[in-house]
């Protein structure tokens, strides 16, 4: 069977598994919208929590940035991870003892300010809908390589789906949809990773195989992987840093504080009947996480060896005539030279899957030196060994371009595994894209109708008016996600990473402040969150030549690139987390104290026993 024909036979099965589920678990309350009706168990939630949280940025972009980081990509393993652990620890068990539907609401009644209640309004929809761009992203990409259709196509059809589950369902469609996705999408992550593994070392767990050798040697595949890296101008993969190591820090902070600011990630704890539920799916959610997390270092790793070996001869992985990769260990254990011209693949002689991504302009090659050969090696690279092997062999540059993003897509491709398995993969990448803008839509539905119409515009409005007003502001959300998916703005390259900056400046330390302290006022939660807000806007827009000064270039707004103690705009979170607590409690301080009965409920929020059902007021 071909592979266009498998990947519509997979596709189409769990895009009709998908709008089953939604069917049979319509919401017909304001209660099943928002949080499922509060009755969910813990694995389950914690299953849909995974898919939830599992983005496209999990599934599709992470592998392929430690691919072409190396150990400077583990500040996405640690950020995102430890992100969740803050979340589940420090955070869910006191919101859902806490007992409301939304993260607005929260801040409101925490704070006792209608404004504050606007102003977390504010924070979640601009996070949310920064971060809902690169799901609509990765649905296009996916679309646009396996369904033989335009990205733009793809992206309406991936509206139309979330429609489908997400207007009707509401949460509760949602979460069974999730847990269906998240079966998906794990399985499309760890077979190919099998398949590799097996063929690359001999163990089938790429945990294992990341750390031995390659079959029939005795290099080590991280080893050789160095080597290799080494050889054609890389770095090092195993110590490879990407900028300093404060920004390092700062950038690991910035996405770990910002996971557990996610809107949509900590509404899922309100769907469980108990405090306790709610801490026993943060842990099975952290169980079901795992299994991708600890898989992506091997996966990245892998890809990136198979990648160059299949453009390069002389580095000893290569395909294998019977299907998958082959090992050849002559080749592994010789120390040939990479940038010879000869080891380089002869264009005309591409495998399939280059034709085919070429196609999706993620993969582009360029024949600088006219010799009709790929030639890929790191043409700004510092090492003058290498810069003089290249001139001598009469490159003129890098000729292959690949882009992060198709390394996971690409893999089971590139490895020559069996169609039915580029399918499952295809079908992964979209349930991870799927599942958290369905989440995010449903965060910004509740933002508008729950905490804006509702909590400020008409406190008075019928349940049944509610819930219409919920799905008609979902609705409207999938509209501009999908226009933002289709006319990404200037700054869209960063815009997952900017999400969660964003989350970390704001939602996050109010959170913390509104548990942890009975000093923090309104007021001062007000001034924190939006002076977090706009320095974070203001240092990554001014990077990315949002603003303009007539006269002035916009990185001389802020001394120019990086220019914060070298931190990236993407690291830039951390900076604005902390204005954001400095300027709350300075406020707080020349600020009238917090009332006696708001205290008490601080008090009461750190008790996590015996919470009722979220109710709305």
């Amino acid at each position: 069977m071909s592979l266009q024909l498998w990947t519509y036979l997979v596709v189409g099965a769990t895009f009709a598994l998908y709008i089953g589920i939604a069917v049979w678990s319509r919401a017909g309350s304001t209660s099943d919208f928002y949080v499922a009706g509060g009755g969910v168990h813990p694995v389950t939630n914690g299953m849909a929590t995974a898919a939830d949280w599992m983005s496209a940025a999990s599934f599709i972009s992470m592998a392929g940035l430690i691919s072409n980081m190396g150990y400077g990509g583990a500040v996405f393993l640690m950020g995102w991870t430890g992100g969740y652990v803050l979340l589940a620890c420090l955070l869910a068990p006191y919101l859902r003892k806490f007992g409301k539907f939304t993260v607005p609401e929260f801040i409101g009644d925490r704070y006792y300010s209608q404004t504050a209640r606007n102003v977390g309004v504010i924070c979640l929809l601009v996070a949310s809908i920064t971060y809902i761009i690169g799901q609509m992203t990765g649905v296009g990409v996916t679309f646009s390589r396996f369904l033989g259709v335009s990205s733009d196509m793809g992206i309406y059809i991936g509206m139309a789906i979330v429609f489908a589950y997400a207007v009707f369902g509401g949460m509760k469609g949602i979460t069974y949809t999730q847990v269906a996705q998240y079966i998906v999408l794990i399985l499309a992550y760890l077979v190919p990773a099998f398949f590799i593994s097996l063929a690359l070392t001999g163990n089938v767990l790429p945990q294992l195989g990341l750390g031995a050798d390659l079959k029939g040697t005795d290099v080590s595949l991280l080893a050789k992987l160095d080597q290799v890296l080494n050889d054609l101008g890389f770095g090092q993969y195993t110590t490879s840093v990407a900028g300093s190591k404060l920004n390092m820090f700062f950038y690991t902070v910035s996405l770990m504080i910002g996971t557990a600011g996610l809107p949509h990630v900590i509404v899922r704890f309100f769907t469980v009947p108990k405090v306790a539920d709610a801490r026993a799916s943060a842990g099975w959610a952290l169980v079901f996480i795992a299994l991708l997390y600890t898989t992506a270092p091997a996966v990245g790793a892998m890809a990136r060896l198979n990648l160059i070996g299949t453009v390069n001869t002389a580095v000893g992985v290569e395909p294998d005539p019977a299907g998958g990769v082959r090992v050849n260990a002559e080749k592994v254990k010789a120390s040939a030279d990479l940038l010879a011209p000869e080891a380089a693949l002869p264009y005309e002689q591409r495998p399939d899957w280059f034709k085919r991504w070429e196609k999706t302009g993620l993969l582009k090659f360029e024949d600088k030196n006219g010799d009709g050969r790929v030639q890929f090696y790191n043409d700004k690279t510092k090492s003058e060994a290498v810069k003089a092997k290249a001139e001598a062999a009469g490159l003129k540059g890098n000729e292959l371009t690949v882009n992060a993003d198709i390394i996971v897509l690409a893999n089971p491709e590139i490895a020559l595994l069996p169609n039915w398995v580029i399918a499952l993969v295809a079908a992964g990448g979209l349930a991870a894209a799927l599942s958290t803008a369905a989440g995010l839509l449903l965060a910004i539905s509740s933002a508008i109708s729950h905490d804006l119409i509702k909590g400020a515009i008409k406190p008075d409005i019928s349940e049944k008016a509610e819930l219409l007003a919920g799905k008609i502001a979902m609705a409207g959300a999938i509209v501009v996600a999908g226009y933002l998916g289709l006319n990404p703005p200037g700054f869209a390259a960063g815009t997952v990473a900017l999400a969660f900056g964003i989350a970390a400046s704001t939602i996050f330390p109010a959170l913390m402040m509104g548990i942890f302290s009975k000093k923090v006022t309104g007021s001062g939660a007000v001034a924190g969150m939006l002076a977090g807000l706009f320095v974070t806007l203001f240092y990554v827009f001014a990077h990315k030549g949002i603003f303009f000064v007539k006269g002035t270039e916009y990185l001389d707004l802020i001394g120019g690139a990086n220019s914060f103690f070298g931190i990236t705009p993407e690291a830039f979170g951390t900076v604005g987390a902390i204005v954001n607590f400095i300027v709350a409690f300075a406020v707080s301080a020349v600020s009238k104290p917090v009332p006696a009965h708001i205290q008490a409920l601080v008090e009461s929020v750190r008790v996590p026993k015996g919470a009722g059902k979220a109710v709305a007021h």
